[in-house]
């Protein structure tokens, strides 16, 4: 199935170079380092995941945010910022968050890091 969406992207992606992968282009120049560094970009976007429940969204930001090099009381602070905009939904979303930094941590099961559209980590 993967290898099918993958193909029909690549079709696409041919007979619509302008717009389609536009998303992966902006992902790649928005979550870079600049004046603000790419982890904490990485981590706003945890907090969107968060707010918007997209499970594949959150656990690809904060593989992201740990290969990144952000520490646990980062991770918590924006956590926090999640919890006190949503409220008991958010804390639910939030343990999530927190779930997969927490295999990160200990070499567990990550599982994909792809966005929620299939292409996420593909190169445009």
């Amino acid at each position: 199935m993967t290898t099918d969406r993958e193909s029909l992207f690549a079709e696409l992606r041919r007979l619509s170079p302008q717009v389609t992968g536009g998303l992966l282009r902006m992902r790649q120049e928005t979550y870079r380092d600049a004046a603000v560094a790419a982890k904490y970009k990485l981590l706003a976007a945890m907090v969107v995941s968060i707010t918007i429940r997209c499970e594949p969204c959150i656990r690809a930001y904060v593989r992201m945010a740990y290969d990144k090099g952000v520490s646990q009381e980062e991770l918590i602070e924006f956590l926090e910022v999640a919890m006190t905009m949503q409220g008991c939904p958010g804390e639910e979303w939030a343990l999530k968050a927190y779930r997969v930094y927490k295999e990160c941590l200990m070499g567990g099961p990550i599982g994909t890091t792809a966005l929620c559209c299939e292409h996420g980590g593909s190169d445009a």
